[in-house]
């Protein structure tokens, strides 16, 4: 086998760029008719809620479309390429988190009918709780919108030979346009057509290829042979990177932090106009993600099945495993004008939608949390509509500036979701602790959320340092060149053997290496992070609740716990009367929220509080 890049570079004809750029155009078009032609109420609230508007398809594909974005798309083929099959396992986390993001923390959140999810906290515990949390998602949203661009970019400048730069730049700023010109809206309607075509192109082109190569069965034989299908684990070593533990319960906690407290995903819930629709768009979602993510694992076994001789990485035909499938796609229908570029739109669709989404509540965390909440709270409707489109700006920028540092983290989907489990477990953690531990307090919680904090990000930044260091080695299935053709020279791929070599040296060598042990903590499955990081703050929450006074449970708003401890109400000690004796109103920003002594509606059936009262006020701090 041979390959040929910059003959490949060239399939790339007028009418890919034809496909290309109409995805883009009509991304564009639809932020247009939503800054200029749609709904004319000029206020926040349209702005970033889509004036509560949404049925249940549009909010459906786009609660897809936002994390399952060109991480999955570029990184779950090479996972499973360079690891194995195994990787598969992930998608029946997904059968638990849906439920429990459905009927255990949304109806939190639709009851209080928030605009930041991080309202939440200054309701259950203090504001200074919810600044802490407020700064730890921005952290984690630019981190992560960073490399959900530099992902694409570098299959488009594998595909096309366009420079990584000017595709990030293309990426930002047509997000930026259609964002901040037409809102939520524009947002959930380009999510939702941008979901069509990532499927699209992503079911062609494995359908396709497996079909070129010989065949699904001649596809799972080979990765029998290459030791890649492996269908479970039950290996119960924590360090192991995936097994049916990390996978599933592991898993678990990296996907309920996005659907179950994540600003992005719970900004939607709530912009549909009933209650139902947000819960029906949830079980749509589980339907569309596990099916492209099985998807996209059997895609990565497909390329195997083209290169089980000749590895692209080692022959030197690419140089990071997140170019497999780009390269895979121009060499089997490269030949086919017009289908590399609805693949090229299906990459960048997955990036668009993510960085729109991220940037839309982005703007929305500093306008309630920072500005409303702090440095100017009597802020104008109109001054405030403007600022989120000021900030949608701000972070389409800073995205861009970042994408200089995702570069710098290897592997995109362990990166991706370990930044998710570094700083959005312990975020995961302080909603969990408020909404199923009635008795923590907010020192329990501001201290909780940083020792986790501080934790987690120790043993992702050390394991990150580690494996730099080569103290950590992650195995990878084996390859073969045996079938590459070099037309007699190896220079092309010599330094891709360099690192066997200096190990055989260091082997027959008379004095030995010594070689350094990183950390055992270090060594910890990124898929363990988010359970870490969770359990350390429930852990640390309690206890310095326990030392300082708990929260007096009959006090409690009853609406800020979520309705699966009423189910196992009686079976939990000391939580009888829980909410009996609230009477209080919270006023955040300019909302008044008003309760009666007692009130038992508990079971979060009404789309308004029964028996509560919002009404607007001036700004009471």
């Amino acid at each position: 086998m041979s390959i040929d890049v910059n003959e490949l570079v060239q399939r790339f004809s007028w009418a890919d760029y034809l496909v290309f750029v109409a995805m883009l155009l009509v991304s564009a078009v639809i932020g247009i008719f939503y800054g200029f032609c749609g709904k004319k109420e000029n206020d926040t609230k349209e702005f970033l809620m889509a004036g509560k508007s949404m049925t249940t398809f549009p909010v459906a594909m786009s609660l897809i479309a936002s994390f399952m974005s060109a991480i999955t798309l570029l990184g779950t083929p090479s996972e499973v390429y360079q690891f194995g099959f195994l990787y598969w396992l992930v998608g029946f986390s997904y059968f638990l988190v849906m439920p429990a993001a459905a009927y255990l923390y949304f109806p939190v959140f639709h009851e209080i009918q928030v605009t930041s999810a991080y309202e939440y906290l200054e309701m259950r515990f203090s504001r200074p709780v919810r600044w802490l949390g407020s700064a730890t998602f921005i952290l984690q949203m630019c981190l992560y919108m960073a490399i959900v661009v530099y992902a694409p970019a570098l299959a488009l400048a594998q595909v096309t030979g366009l420079n990584v730069y000017l595709s990030v730049s293309l990426i930002c700023f047509v997000c930026i346009f259609y964002t901040t010109l037409g809102g939520m809206k524009a947002v959930l309607w380009t999510d939702a057509l941008q979901m069509v075509i990532m499927y699209a192109s992503m079911l062609f082109v494995i359908i396709k290829g497996a079909v070129d190569v010989g065949g699904f069965e001649y596809v799972w034989q080979k990765n029998v042979e290459g030791d890649r299908a492996e269908l479970i684990s039950f290996d119960p070593n924590p360090t192991t990177r995936h097994t049916f533990w990390t996978l599933i319960i592991g898993g678990y906690f990296t996907w309920v932090t996005i659907y179950g407290v994540n600003q992005a995903q719970v900004q939607r819930y709530l912009c549909v106009k009933e209650k139902y629709m947000a819960i029906r768009a949830l079980w749509i979602n589980l339907a569309g993600l596990f099916i492209l993510m099985i998807s996209c694992a059997f895609g990565g076994m497909v390329v195997y099945a083209k290169y089980w001789d000749c590895d692209p990485i080692a022959s030197g035909t690419v140089t990071k495993g997140d170019q497999l499938f780009p390269l895979f796609v121009m060499d089997t229908l490269g030949t086919w004008m017009g289908l590399p570029g609805l693949f090229v739109s299906g990459i960048f669709s997955g990036a668009l939608s993510t960085v729109s989404s991220g940037m839309n509540s982005l703007a929305a965390i500093v306008l309630e949390d920072f500005i409303k909440a702090g440095c100017y709270p009597n802020i104008s409707e109109k001054k405030a509509t403007w600022t989120t489109k000021g900030l949608s700006l701000f972070f389409g920028l800073l995205t861009f500036a970042l994408v200089f540092v995702a570069e710098q983290l290897g592997n995109v989907l362990s990166a991706a979701l370990g930044i998710f489990g570094m700083v959005g477990g312990p975020l995961l953690g302080v909603f969990t602790l408020g909404m199923f531990f009635p008795w923590a307090n907010s020192k329990g919680a501001f201290f909780g959320l940083w020792v986790s904090l501080f934790f987690t990000l120790w043993i992702g930044v050390g394991h990150q340092v580690s494996k730099h260091n080569g103290l950590i080695d992650q195995p990878m299935k084996p390859t073969s060149i045996a079938g590459c053709n070099f037309n007699g020279s190896i220079t092309s791929f010599t330094s891709a053997l360099t690192p066997s070599a200096l190990t055989v040296e260091s082997l027959i060598s008379e004095e030995p290496v010594q070689q350094e042990e990183a950390l055992a903590i270090y060594r910890l499955s990124y898929m363990w992070y988010s359970a870490t990081g969770c359990f350390t703050v429930i852990v640390v929450g309690m206890i310095i609740s326990l030392i300082t006074g708990t929260q007096n449970v009959r006090k409690l708003d009853p609406r800020l716990v979520s309705p699966g401890v009423f189910w196992f109400k009686r079976f939990i000690p000391k939580i009888d009367g829980l909410g009996e004796d609230y009477e209080d109103e919270v006023v955040l920003s300019d909302t008044k929220i008003s309760a009666p002594v007692g009130n038992q509606n508990l079971g979060f059936e009404s789309d308004k509080p029964n028996g509560y009262t919002v009404e607007k006020e001036s700004s009471k701090l």
